[in-house]
């Protein structure tokens, strides 16, 4: 059984977190951390738990983190490394679900969102948390950065294209559209109902801090630089991210829907839908499956992706779940294979 600890469990991560994990037959969830709702039973905060657990939230500096087995940090940016060297010098195993490990380049972390890195040693030894990408690494790691949501349905999309070097490197494009509970659980003007239903704007149009993180990713796959237009959009849906990318080829492209199917054939979260299907966002609602369709429109040199997944689950906690299973040798699926929601 597995000891796991949770800091900042209040948050849309955090109890999306705790739904998985307390339906995981071989962990213990031994600590949730919260300085504002120290002293509250995790059921008064999250109804839905009544049943499933019985923990109180208590102060980070007098939760016994060092006694877990495996940390996760479901925390804003900035908290997670102030945490790490103490939780990794004690054997403790971390899964930063937010961004302070994701960027290798310290200057570029620091540009992206605007505060010092105080634990800059910890970022050439965290694995990057794809593991559609990094499996073997994320078996060993110490220290995994969570992907962000729009990286992971990014990413998934365009990795078999860019593995077999057919698409121009410097004209990709990532239109993305993200449902409100990506913005977080604080009070938002732009998270109200009224602001956000029966709407949908693109934001971060000059620059979003998953770009860079994205490109990051991409490079690691190609072994060259990559320039990627990225526009996030907030679309009037509480959960669920569509993202559609589009590439040029540079060469002869072989069967789009075999290169697909065949890349993610033996990936338990990554469904390839049939020829000239589109998936939906809400076809991924609830669960930790990426679902993936390839387009050639008029058989031209324009290639169009289109992947879905939950933000909250395999852009967030499920996968973070998902990579706790890789790091301790678990079935890979374990606490992960509840059927999406629908409606």
């Amino acid at each position: 059984m597995i000891r796991v600890g949770i800091i900042g469990g209040t948050g849309y991560t955090g109890v999306e977190l705790l739904r998985i994990l307390t339906r995981h037959p071989g962990v213990d969830i031994s600590v949730i951390t919260s300085r504002a709702e120290a002293g509250l039973s995790v059921t008064e905060l999250f109804p839905n738990l009544r049943g499933y657990i019985d923990l109180t939230f208590v102060e980070p500096a007098s939760a016994r983190l060092t006694d877990c087995d495996l940390v996760f940090s479901a925390t804003p940016n900035g908290v997670a490394m102030t945490y790490a060297r103490e939780l990794i010098d004690a054997g403790v195993r971390l899964i930063d679900i937010a961004a302070d490990f994701r960027i290798k380049d310290r200057v570029i972390w620091e540009q992206w969102y605007g505060m010092e890195h105080v634990c800059p040693e910890l970022l050439a030894e965290a694995v990057y948390g794809l593991p559609e990408l990094n499996r073997k690494q994320i078996r060993e790691a110490r220290l995994v950065a969570n992907p962000g949501c729009y990286p992971t349905a990014i990413v998934l999309g365009l990795i078999p294209l860019l593995e077999i070097n057919c698409v121009e490197l410097e004209t990709l494009i990532a239109d993305a559209k993200s449902g409100v509970s990506g913005a977080g659980r604080g009070a938002k003007v732009s998270s109200l109902l009224a602001e956000a239903s029966d709407n949908l704007k693109a934001y971060g149009v000059a620059g979003h801090r998953h770009g860079p993180e994205i490109e990051q990713t991409l490079e690691n796959v190609t072994g060259r630089e990559v320039f990627l237009t990225f526009v996030p959009h907030l679309a009037p849906m509480i959960r669920g991210i569509h993202a559609t990318m589009y590439a040029r080829a540079t060469q002869a492209v072989p069967d789009l829907q075999k290169l697909y199917e065949k890349r993610y054939a033996s990936e338990p979260f990554v469904d390839v839908m049939p020829a000239d299907h589109h998936p939906d966002t809400r076809s991924v609602r609830g669960s930790n499956m990426c679902r993936i369709s390839v387009h050639r429109p008029g058989d031209r040199d324009r290639l169009v992706v289109l992947s879905v997944i939950d933000n909250l689950v395999k852009g967030a906690a499920g996968q973070a779940v998902q990579n706790m299973n890789i790091m301790f040798g678990l079935d890979e699926s374990g606490g992960l294979m509840a059927p999406p929601l629908l409606p």
